[in-house]
């Protein structure tokens, strides 16, 4: 009784309308998905870079997380889950008043209507506070732009990317994210994006190739050999990421309902399949195991099942696993040899092979094993379904492919003009000494008490030198070996 009690009780902060449950899994869903970005890209892009950038590429995810949650608040939610401009944008305008967000959470442009004008599906309105989504949908947002700067690692200009920050969240992705979640024309269309396949990973790869045209290559010497300085910690970061999925999927429902475990068993499912078939592929043709290569195919995994997580059965998510960990293999290993444009961008971490071919191929396979059930559950449009399912499913495999067209050919075009424009006040690419000695150019700092790796050489910091506690430093007779080190007693 005491229990029925607690969770009863109406008072000033606990409305009727408030379901405790949701509030509490939507919070911790959002917290999950922030953990994907700070700490986890941030030590998985410290971590397989080369060590002259470890500073510079985490300071890269950390200043876009919190640039993107200023902007979100100031303007960006809005344009994204607000009231209508266009059909692809909403209207701008600041989160920050407690009367807007301590009101029940509602999606304004999200009430689907049949043919006729009768109301079909009401308006999306979880049953917890506006600050619950607007925390969450920023969550998603932020980890948007960290993926895209995998791309442009190791030589974009720091301060260009502090300019494009806020520009691309506010005019590429808040357009994404109105179109096919706001209530946008792709939405009311019917094309199903569950969590992000389109939204987040698609953009993000096809901007992220986009920007590395634009930016320009690393150094020669960097594209030849870039090895990962920290792989244990790779894999900590990497770990993250697959475990925060969890709240990245499962809190796409906006409840803690039966479509959330659905999504968050068929995620996991995925991500395993699409890893282990990666592996395999690796074994079969390179003779060993690659580690990068078994997070690249969680990755793909992970990012293959996001858009249709929710509403495929779970043998589906084993299928999209195999393709997962196959066809961006297929892409990144053999396509991108052969491709001439895929060899003149330097794509730094192939973002172009993990998000935006695996984002693509989840949208359209989503397109084919759609459940209708599970579509019920959650869908605004009525008797959606893939195609496997007969109906109308093969048109719905049409709206997934033409989705997918409009999100590319937005990032590729409004990312061009972001860039083109930054570049008139500010170089896009470092000076070639910044990309020859890295994060102490950049920054002043350095990732490990260590010097050699892109580093000049400084006798006057390096050299023979006692320090004030008395403590020597021989030189090393190994050229990029670490210095010795005496103890006057």
């Amino acid at each position: 009784m005491a229990i029925a009690g607690a969770y009863s009780v109406i008072t000033p902060a606990a409305p009727e309308w408030l379901n405790k449950g949701d509030n509490a899994w939507q919070l911790t869903a959002a917290t999950f998905v922030g953990l994907q970005s700070m700490p986890g890209l941030v030590i998985l892009y410290a971590s397989i870079v080369k060590k002259k950038w470890a500073v510079n590429s985490a300071f890269m995810a950390l200043y876009a997380f919190a640039a993107v949650l200023i902007c979100w608040v100031l303007v960006g939610y809005r344009m994204a889950f607000g009231d209508q401009l266009l059909p692809f944008w909403g209207k701008g305008a600041p989160s920050l008043g407690q009367k807007f967000l301590i009101n029940r959470a509602k999606v304004p442009k999200s009430t689907h209507f049949r043919d006729d004008g009768t109301v079909e599906t009401p308006m999306v309105e979880p049953f917890y506070p506006m600050a619950s989504l607007v925390y969450f949908q920023f969550t998603f947002a932020a980890i948007t732009l960290i993926l895209l700067a995998g791309s442009v690692l190791g030589r974009m200009n720091i301060k260009a990317w502090m300019a494009f920050v806020p520009l691309w969240l506010i005019f590429s992705y808040t357009v994404g994210a109105f179109s096919l979640w706001g209530g946008g024309f792709l939405y009311h269309w019917g094309v199903i994006d569950y969590s992000g396949g389109y939204v987040i990973h698609l953009s993000s790869g096809i901007a992220g190739f986009t920007a590395a045209y634009w930016v320009g290559p690393r150094l020669k010497s960097d594209r030849e050999r870039f090895p990962p300085n920290n792989v244990l910690l790779m894999l900590a970061g990497a770990g993250m990421l697959w475990m925060g999925w969890s709240g990245f999927n499962g809190g796409a429902p906006y409840a803690a309902n039966i479509d959330a475990s659905i999504a968050v068993l068929n995620t996991n499912i995925c991500a395993a399949t699409s890893l282990l078939v990666w592996t395999s592929l690796d074994v079969v043709f390179f003779g060993k195991p690659s580690v990068i290569g078994a997070v690249q195919g969680m990755m793909t995994g992970l990012v293959c099942i996001t858009p249709g997580a929710g509403l495929v059965q779970s043998w589906a998510a084993i299928v999209m696993g195999m393709l997962s960990g196959s066809i961006p293999w297929v892409s990144m290993m053999v396509l991108h040899k052969k491709s001439a444009l895929l060899q003149k961008v330097d794509d730094t971490l192939g973002v172009f092979h993990t998000h935006a071919v695996a984002g693509l191929l989840g949208g359209l396979l989503t397109g084919l094993f759609a459940e209708p059930a599970l579509c019920r559950l959650i869908l605004p449009v009525g008797n959606s379904r893939g195609a496997f399912y007969g109906g109308n499913g093969g048109m719905q495999f049409l709206k997934q492919l033409v989705a997918a067209m409009f999100v590319a050919a937005w990032n590729i075009v409004s990312t061009t003009i972001i860039l083109l424009a930054i570049r008139v006040f500010i170089p896009l690419r470092m000076p070639e000494e910044q990309l020859i000695i890295g994060d102490d150019a950049v920054h002043g700092e350095e990732a490990y008490a260590l010097w050699g790796d892109g580093e000049k050489y400084d006798p006057t910091k390096h050299g023979w030198n006692t320090s004030v506690y008395g403590e020597e430093t021989a030189p090393s007779p190994y050229i990029n070996g670490a210095r010795g080190v005496t103890i006057n007693l």
